[in-house]
Formats: C-alpha cells, structure tokens, sequence
C-alpha cells in the first residue's frame, strides 16, 4: 500500500510503499491487549510499602495485669487493632513485571501499526523541517497537517523536534525502535518521517 508523503506546509512531495508484512499484518485484539498490560505492569513501580507490628515505634509494654480487669487480655500496643499500631496483611515492595517473548512483541506492534493504516491515522512527512526548537512553527505545521493529538516518531535524537514538541500538550515525540503499543494508541495520529519508517520497516521487517 503507498501513502502520500507531505512537507511541513502539508503540500504532497511524493509517494512512500509501505511494508505488507509490518502495515497489513494480521490484526489480533488479543495480542495487543496482552502486550499493553504487560507494559502498563512493568511499568509499576511496585515501591508501596506498609510498618507491619514489627516495625511500628511503640511500646511493648503490657497495657494492664492480665486478669481481674474484665477487659480482653491485651500485651502490646503494636498490634494492628490499636490505632498507631501496625497493619496486618499490608502492601509491601515487589516486582508486577511480566515477560512476554520478543516475537510476540514485535507482532503486537506489527499488528497495531495495522490498526493504524486502516483507521486512516498515519501521517507520513518528508523530514522535520525544524533548524531551530520553536514551538510556534512546529504547533502551525502539524495543525496544516491535520494532527490534534500526535506522536512524532523521529530516526534519532533531534534536539530542534524534542524541544520543539515539549511544551505542546497532546503531542510527544518517540524513537522509530522504541515504538511501543500504549503510546501508538493513546494518540490519535501518527506522524513519521521517512527516515523513522525506513528505520521501522527495517526493525519490524
């Protein structure tokens, strides 16, 4: 499949084939569900943490004599059913990663750039035509492009786009090799340079 490929002004500059086997790859819904959650889990830090009755500052002390009292027998107030005491069954640090093989990964993303191409949301340029950061040009080129909420997937590190973009809200920019299921659907368009799409039709490919 080809699409058209435009300068900043939004003019069309040429055509670019797109790979079959990464842009019309099977579409599976559950793959790309599994690969999100696997991201959305490590992506959990997993520092939460609670004092459990070992680890509260208070005395252990008996409150009062064992019997004659009429009260239930009691030996520290450390325990979880006084107030300031521990907490029984808290949270404590651990790891949520899951794994998941690299194929399965890379057809996650295979199949959600298939998504993509047939909801009509990949917009493909000829380069960034930045010099300089400036967030005025780059906020005027992608509204002639058509872009609201968009991800910029560049070849590299390109300090004129990153700065760029940084303060524009609904836009982020991401390597063409660190294309990842949660940030392809949480933005509506996709604009790619022809050197990412080469980049990525070579990582996917």
């Amino acid at each position: 499949m080809k699409l058209p490929v435009k300068n900043f002004k939004g003019e069309q500059v040429g055509e670019v084939e797109l790979s079959p086997s990464i842009f019309e790859a099977p579409i599976s819904h559950p793959l790309m569900h599994q690969a999100l959650l696997r991201q959305n889990a490590n992506a959990h830090l997993g520092t939460h943490s609670v004092l459990t009755r070992a680890e509260v500052n208070r005395t252990t002390k008996k409150l009062f004599r064992q019997k004659g009292t009429g009260r239930a027998r009691q030996g520290s107030m450390r325990a979880p059913h006084w107030r300031g005491g521990g907490v029984a069954f808290g949270p404590h640090p651990h790891s949520y990663e899951q794994s998941m093989p690299k194929k399965m990964r890379r057809a996650a993303v295979r199949s959600a750039l298939s998504q993509k191409l047939v909801d009509q949301e990949i917009i493909v340029v000829e380069k960034y035509d930045l010099v300089t950061p400036k967030t005025k040009d780059l906020a005027a080129a992608l509204k002639v492009l058509g872009v609201s909420k968009g991800l910029l997937v560049i070849p590299g590190h390109d300090t004129a786009v990153e700065n760029s973009a940084r303060n524009l809200d609904g836009v982020k920019t991401c390597f063409a090799t660190y294309l990842n299921i949660h940030d392809i659907f949480k933005y509506d368009q996709m604009v790619v340079s022809l050197d990412a799409l080469n980049q990525i039709q070579e990582w996917l490919g």
